[in-house]
Order: structure tokens, then C-alpha cells, then sequence
């Protein structure tokens, strides 16, 4: 199987979703699938992402992978559309023009620092997913963000800022797991 025949499948599936949920019927056939690429039957973590004119229309993801790399990506592609807090439900004219990209995410390591300098020097940009945790907050970026948040700082504060914590965390003992991505779009 090529990798590119396998990424079309993918984004396949999870658009499938995404308008078997919107036009309520049934597209997918699970079993034949599954059987056609048994990939898709190992654990995976993944984010789905949803462009409309540009413009991010919904993101959701899983950070761990729990659920096989089928179902992760349906629940995803669902969520993404239909639950994003940021986001009305999305509509059957918006699907028209969706654009779905998935990132298929690497298990995250810990990343051990002493100092905001050190942080620095060990975070690699367009490269490294980021998952900041602090106390009960918690915030990710996909790769990807770096794109619109270029230098370390302006994406550190851009994460900390959405955990809902000050970018003085990553002095205070602030846990930082970084991850690689696979996009596909």
C-alpha cells in the first residue's frame, strides 16, 4: 500500500464522517475498511483540523492515543465540526467548501528543563507539537501553529495564554511534553 493511497483514505474517512453526521446516513463501511487497511485497527492519536476559506473552522484532537487510528478519527472529525466550542455546529454550506487536514501525533515526552533558556534551546519551531500543563491547566499546539506564532516567545505566550496562565509558569515549574506530527491534508 502506498503512503499516499493510505492518507487519501484517511481524510476520506474522516470527511465521510463529518457529512454521514450532517446528512444523517451511512457511508462508511467499517469492516471493509478495516480489512482493506489494518493500520487503521492500531492506536493513534490524532487532531482534525477544518479550514473554511482559509480560516480555521474547528480543531480537536486526542493528545494520547486511546482508541484505534479509525475511530480516534471519526470522533475527532465529528468533534471538530459539530463541538468546537469556538465554532457553531457546522453547516451543510460550509461543508461544501471544508477543507480537513489530520495530524497524526507521535506518543509526547516529557521535555526536562531548568530555566526558560534552556526551554528555548531544546524546543525545535515547525517542528515540535508543545503541551504546557500547570497545576490544573493545560494547553497544546500543533506544529503547525508555529506558522502564525513564529519565535519562541510569541508562541509561549500564545500557549500559556490558553491554558489560562501567566507565560511566567514555564519559571514556576510548568511541565512541557513536545510531540511530532504527520500532516496530512
Amino acid at each position: 500500500m502506498k503512503q499516499i493511497e493510505f492518507n487519501a483514505v484517511l481524510l476520506h474517512i474522516a470527511k465521510e464522517a463529518i457529512e454521514e453526521n450532517l446528512f444523517n446516513t451511512s457511508l462508511l463501511d467499517k469492516t471493509k475498511l478495516l480489512e482493506q487497511y489494518p493500520l487503521l485497527n492500531q492506536a493513534k492519536a490524532t487532531f482534525v483540523t477544518l479550514m473554511l476559506h482559509g480560516q480555521l473552522r474547528g480543531c480537536i484532537g486526542s493528545l494520547i492515543a486511546h482508541r484505534t487510528l479509525y475511530d480516534d478519527i471519526i470522533s475527532n472529525a465529528k468533534a471538530a465540526a459539530f463541538k468546537d466550542p469556538r465554532f457553531k455546529p457546522l453547516s451543510q454550506q460550509e461543508f461544501e467548501s471544508i477543507e480537513v487536514e489530520l495530524s497524526l501525533l507521535s506518543e509526547p515526552q516529557k521535555l526536562l528543563y531548568d530555566s526558560v533558556e534552556n526551554l528555548k534551546a531544546n524546543i525545535h519551531p515547525n517542528i515540535d507539537g508543545v503541551i504546557l500543563q500547570y497545576g490544573n491547566h493545560q494547553a497544546t499546539f500543533l506544529p503547525q501553529v508555529w506558522e502564525q506564532l513564529p519565535t519562541f516567545e510569541l508562541f509561549f505566550e500564545h500557549l500559556c495564554a490558553k491554558a489560562g496562565v501567566s507565560v511566567a509558569c514555564l519559571e514556576n515549574n510548568a511541565i512541557i511534553y513536545t510531540y511530532k506530527v504527520d500532516k496530512i491534508k
